[in-house]
């Protein structure tokens, strides 16, 4: 297998235009002091990593973890392939695809998910788009979408409405979350789609509007995956288990707190307050904890991986020739460690 390091990763991502066995079975957890390295987005959607560390998880699983933040889905998968990162969460791109195709990278879970009944991601246009009559995803014709990259997640749910509404999208890459963020409250852009913990606080300043619900459009839509190098889910299955097994159970924490509420008060209030030493960290608890309540969105039971959703992305993927047309399904996931839905 071609070893990769940083240089060869992001040359392939560059080069493609930027762009089951169930893991909970019982186990004897690790040796103790596995050292690995997580990446993860400062986002209540990778909450289950958050709750894993902080009630003592990924110990219980002899995982010592260290966690690395970025801004954006694609660098990450980068860091996974180089080996910079062992574990990481977030959305299905052009450069994981093209990374696991090459034999760097490979899915091996899902992670946030739409869910009918529950508030997911928000279709957002700025306050200058709204008032020239942007008021629905059905008016977004000849407007301009904000990506953080070519071969994105925020392409392909901008695709994916477009098509739907028939309407025809111009795609500005900004790179990182912030920056789209002033673009869009300035009018340099004039839609995008987010999570609603970080919708939600923005519709309320006034220069931002939702006008609609991603889950619409994408129902069922597997957000984010869990993934890792091909290397650690061919040769090292224990430890990939094993943090699996300790985000799975992250994941069903955080769940019952703040998704199905079926904990109480005091639980839901001691989870947002976990959240908090991660997410929003730069703001008072008393402002943080409504945008942690509102952008809880599910994050799927035992890490299982909404098959069709992916299948869906990759076709995607393959249609708008971001990414080879051989690739296929087994190429980007490895179906050994979860259930496949």
């Amino acid at each position: 297998m071609k070893r990769f390091n940083r240089r060869h990763a992001l040359k392939l991502i560059s080069l493609t235009g930027g762009v089951a066995a169930t893991v909970l079975a019982v186990m004897p957890a690790q040796a103790a002091d596995t050292k690995i390295t997580v990446g993860a987005l400062r986002f209540t959607s990778h909450s289950a990593s958050f709750v894993a560390m902080e009630r003592g998880y990924f110990k219980q699983e002899g995982l010592d973890v260290t966690f690395k933040f970025f801004q954006a889905a694609q660098p990450m998968a980068v860091a996974v392939a180089s080996k910079d990162v062992d574990y990481a969460v977030t959305a299905i791109s052009g450069g994981l695809i093209s990374l696991a195709e090459k034999g760097a990278a490979k899915v091996i879970g899902g992670a946030l998910q739409e869910e009918a009944g529950i508030d997911g991601q928000k279709i957002l246009v700025s306050d200058a788009a709204f008032k020239a009559g942007v008021t629905s995803p059905a008016k977004l014709n000849g407007k301009i979408w904000a990506v953080t990259q070519a071969g994105s997640s925020f392409h392909y749910m901008g695709s994916v409405i477009a098509a739907k509404e028939n309407a025809k999208l111009s795609f500005k890459p900004l790179q990182k979350v912030g920056p789209i963020i002033g673009a869009l409250k300035t009018g340099q852009v004039d839609a995008w789609s987010i999570v609603p913990h970080i919708a939600k606080p923005l519709s309320k300043s006034g220069k931002v509007h939702i006008i609609g619900n991603v889950a619409d459009y994408l129902p069922n839509y597997q957000v984010t995956v869990v993934f890792t190098s091909a290397d650690n889910a061919a040769n090292k299955r224990d430890t990939t288990k094993a943090f699996l097994r300790a985000f799975s159970k992250g994941a069903a924490d955080f769940n019952a707190a703040l998704v199905d509420k079926t904990k109480g008060d005091a639980a839901a209030e001691e989870m947002v307050k976990l959240v908090h030493k991660y997410v929003y960290v730069d703001r008072p608890y008393e402002k943080a904890a409504r945008s942690i309540r509102n952008g809880a969105m599910r994050i799927s039971e035992n890490a299982a991986l909404n098959t069709a959703s992916v299948k869906n992305q990759l076709d995607w993927f393959k249609k708008e020739k971001l990414v080879k047309s051989s690739i296929t399904f087994d190429t980007l996931v490895d179906g050994s460690y979860v259930e496949q839905k």
